[in-house]
């Protein structure tokens, strides 16, 4: 993933994380419930879904008629490292939010994409 910290690097401009005040999130005695506000502000796994599909689609190296929300980037859909990469940064630039590299290098598939970027308060 060296190769994409480098890409990044000198592709990309950096942006500033995002930092969620304290005061709206609102936790039951437990700590498990965030309040409607904050639960409010993530994307719809269904929309989420169909963007992917979408972007992973439109991949030049990609046959559009073996991508499905199951499919593996390298097992299914024949892609390499930096094909990943490719995607991954794609995926940034659909839903206007950077991924962490040490997150980035964990999605390898659809669905493993759908469960990140549904629960990133970030994704637009």
């Amino acid at each position: 993933m060296a190769l994409r910290s480098a890409v990044l690097k000198h592709l990309r401009v950096k942006v500033q994380p995002f930092h969620l005040s304290p005061f709206p999130i609102s936790f039951n005695v437990f700590g498990r419930h965030l309040s409607e506000e904050v639960r409010g502000s993530f994307l719809d796994k269904s929309e989420v879904t169909d963007r992917i599909i979408t972007v992973v689609k439109n991949f030049q190296k990609v046959d559009p008629s073996k991508v499905m929300p199951t499919a593996h980037f390298q097992n299914d859909l024949g892609l390499d490292s930096l094909d990943t990469v490719e995607i991954v940064m794609a995926l940034e630039e659909e839903f206007g939010f950077e991924i962490p590299d040490n997150e980035a290098d964990k999605i390898n598939s659809i669905y493993l994409a759908v469960d990140f970027i549904a629960s990133h308060p970030q994704a637009k």
